[in-house]
């Protein structure tokens, strides 16, 4: 087996795991920490689309499920396409030809988008169930 077809996603893995390693250490649930605030919140006061992420992020590498559903529902679903695209990806270049997965559907990017805009507003609403969904 050659390694070349495996650089790619290995240097990809090996900045996500370094990314997680500074979400771990920096403890985003703890106010007052190293990373940073959300730029939309702290000038706008209202949560975007990313907004909890971080502390999602936290939470599923302490995998608590439900406080990283809690901080970013739409974020967690994110996730879990990423690492399908990645998987997918990563089988593709094993196997020397490309794997189609969910991003190459014509559909992906216009229903990415539009469920990003629509959580952008819905998390932000006042009334009923949706404030439970601000962080």
């Amino acid at each position: 087996m050659h390694v070349r077809p495996l650089a790619a996603p290995l240097a990809i893995a090996a900045a996500a795991a370094g990314g997680c390693a500074v979400v771990w250490a920096a403890n985003p649930t703890v106010p007052g920490g190293i990373l940073p605030v959300c730029p939309t919140k702290a000038l706008l006061g209202i949560d975007c689309p990313g907004c909890g992420s971080l502390r999602m992020i936290y939470s599923l590498l302490h995998l608590d499920f439900g406080a990283a559903v809690h901080y970013n529902a739409l974020g967690m679903v994110a996730v879990l396409l990423l690492v399908w695209a990645f998987a997918a990806w990563t089988y593709g270049r094993l196997a020397g030809r490309r794997v189609r997965s969910w991003q190459h559907l014509r559909w992906s990017a216009p229903t990415a988008l539009a469920l990003t805009l629509v959580w952008f507003v819905v998390r932000n609403l006042d009334f009923g169930p949706f404030p439970a969904l601000h962080v």
